[in-house]
């Protein structure tokens, strides 16, 4: 019977613990939710230079590098603090259920992505930014946690995993978009592409339960199962010390992201454009390079349930941590630069900067099994989102440098020091290698 057990651990596919029919439903919902979180978080990155040099005229804007670079640190500030707004999904999602908080998440954020193709000017396009991150940043903890309770103990982390691979399936959707969309018809056009997965609820609706755990605790809590309550216990003398830490391990992730991801399609163009390419071609090749990182990303979350049984949960995030630490600044501070064959070398430092950025698969399986079923999303939420308030004052002191400096490089690069202070900080983590999910 143990060697059984632990061939289905090693092998989530095979073996007598069988998925349910609503097992397998809120795998894929929590897949796709986090596939079109995927697609529609990184549109703007590919379509922002062809769209701040539409609506920076219509604002009065001159469109020069260093107004472009200003401009687009702003947006990507005011993505994350609407990102980090959707903190207030936790309590809702562990007061009223878990499955009816994700569709309305996907709703909200498809609903102003659409909106978003009807900007004519800077202001108008950053409010719609702002409102479609509140609905983006609540699918990942309300999909992880509905996954976590869903799925057997043995298979937890295989699954949470696999489903972070969605967020980055989404990225190669998008670069497939703007690759045959978006270079072609313009960029609004991929903002009516991120209105789609509205539909997506539409499938969902009435096919997905809450997990039994959710109900139980429902039953058992009653009236004191309160959205206030669920989110003060985050707090609480059992839990303030790994929510302060768990935080901060995000405010990195965050940092990495943003420099790592969001700009690599922006330094792609630029380093075409520097070297004579001409726009359209430019727009092909930062989808190359969008679809390269996401490729190489999936690549990692697929490696990191292997890399989580070998090694405990801090080591593991460790690992992707020194790689972010090395790829940052070396792709943005010295490939960036290289007067030759900087395009190629880019490329092939991207694909270690995707495989790094599969830290946040990571938190998908760590950050549920440190809290309790009343408080798991609230939890979740805050310490994923509210380092993005802090992520968005980084990215705005990006722009900002941008714009100071004239290139983008050297302000992106300096964000790799985010990883350094988490990887100190990272023993003082809660170890939950091997412990069940708490009740």
């Amino acid at each position: 019977m143990t060697m059984r057990k632990t061939a289905v651990a090693a092998a989530p596919g095979l073996g007598a613990a069988r998925l349910t029919r609503d097992q397998k439903r809120a795998f894929w919902a929590a897949w796709g939710g986090w596939t079109m979180d995927g697609m529609d978080s990184f549109i703007l990155s590919l379509v922002l230079v062809p769209a701040l040099r539409d609506v920076l005229p219509k604002s009065g804007i001159p469109p020069t590098t260093g107004n472009m670079g200003f401009y687009s640190g702003l947006l990507f500030a005011l993505f994350m603090i609407g990102w980090g707004t959707a903190l207030v999904w936790g309590p809702v999602a562990d007061r009223f259920g878990r499955a009816k908080t994700l569709m309305l998440t996907i709703l909200w954020f498809s609903l102003f992505t659409f909106l978003a193709a009807l900007s004519q000017n800077v202001w108008t396009l950053a409010v719609f930014r702002f409102l479609a991150g509140v609905g983006i940043g609540g699918e990942w903890s309300i999909g992880a946690s509905l996954l976590s309770e869903a799925w057997p103990e043995e298979r937890r982390t295989w699954g949470a995993c696999m489903m972070h691979t969605g967020y980055y399936f989404g990225l190669v959707l998008a670069a497939l978009a703007n690759y045959f969309i978006g270079s072609t018809f313009g960029w609004r056009y991929m903002f009516v592409v991120g209105g789609l997965p509205a539909l997506f609820v539409a499938f969902l609706f009435n096919r997905l339960h809450e997990p039994a755990r959710w109900k139980e605790k429902r039953a058992e809590l009653g009236a004191r199962l309160t959205m206030p309550q669920a989110f003060v216990r985050v707090f609480s003398g059992q839990y303030r010390r790994r929510t302060i830490l768990n935080s901060i391990y995000l405010i990195a992730s965050i940092a990495g992201l943003w420099a790592g991801s969001t700009y690599v399609p922006q330094a792609i163009t630029y380093i075409a454009e520097r070297g004579g390419t001409a726009a359209a071609e430019a727009a092909r090749l930062a989808s190359y390079a969008t679809a390269l990182l996401g490729i190489s990303t999936i690549l990692g979350a697929v490696s990191t349930p292997w890399l989580a049984k070998r090694f405990d949960r801090r080591t593991t995030l460790a690992i992707f941590f020194a790689l972010m630490l090395i790829f940052v600044p070396l792709t943005f501070g010295y490939v960036f630069y290289l007067p030759q064959n900087a395009l190629a070398w880019f490329m092939v430092c991207t694909f270690f900067l995707g495989f790094g950025g599969a830290n946040f698969a990571v938190y998908s399986f760590w950050l549920p099994e440190q809290y309790a079923t009343e408080c798991r999303v609230s939890a979740f939420a805050f310490t994923t989102n509210i380092g993005r308030f802090v992520g968005a004052g980084l990215t705005y002191l990006v722009g900002a440098g941008i714009r100071h400096y004239g290139t983008l490089g050297t302000p992106v690069a300096m964000m790799s020091v985010a990883f350094a202070v988490a990887l100190l900080l990272l023993p003082f983590g809660a170890e939950t290698k091997g412990k069940p999910l708490p009740e």
